[in-house]
């Protein structure tokens, strides 16, 4: 019998110097940010899952799209989010998606999954320091100074 498996190589690759990172102080901080990198085109019509990666200094290694859905929702792989976090060898992590209504109200889905992750993070040292629910408008809503997280 003759085994063979694939040899894994796991790589993280940064164009972007750590001098040039932006630094989120506050939730207003990164509601900019990830209303900056959100396709305006597409804001208004369906729901996307977004991950700020951040090191111990709260600098922000990248965005990751994680997830694009439907008009009332989508999905969201905590495995994926995590591996993700892992690759890029980030210490916190802040969550956002939209939602194309303009409705800035946490669901109970949109709780569960937050918490969910949260719980998940906590097992490889992961902060969640945030997930904030962004509108077409650039209005936001902060699970963090809403006393949610």
């Amino acid at each position: 019998m003759n085994n063979k498996v694939n040899e894994i190589k796991v790589s993280y690759t940064g164009g972007v110097k750590s001098t040039f990172w932006a630094k989120i102080n506050r939730s207003q901080d990164a509601a900019n940010l990830f209303f900056e990198n959100w396709d305006k085109d597409t804001i208004e019509v369906h729901e996307s899952f977004k991950v700020l990666l951040l090191n111990n200094s709260n600098k922000v290694k990248g965005v990751l799209q994680l997830s694009q859905g439907g008009i009332t929702g989508t999905l969201v792989d905590v495995r994926l989010l995590l591996a993700a976090v892992l690759k890029s060898l980030s210490v916190a992590i802040i969550l956002a998606h939209n939602h194309p209504s303009g409705a800035l109200k946490a669901s109970e889905a949109d709780k569960q999954i937050t918490m969910k992750i949260q719980n998940a993070a906590k097992f490889f040292d992961i902060k969640l320091l945030d997930h904030l629910i962004i509108t077409p408008e650039g209005n936001y809503f902060s699970f963090a100074d809403d006393g949610i997280l």
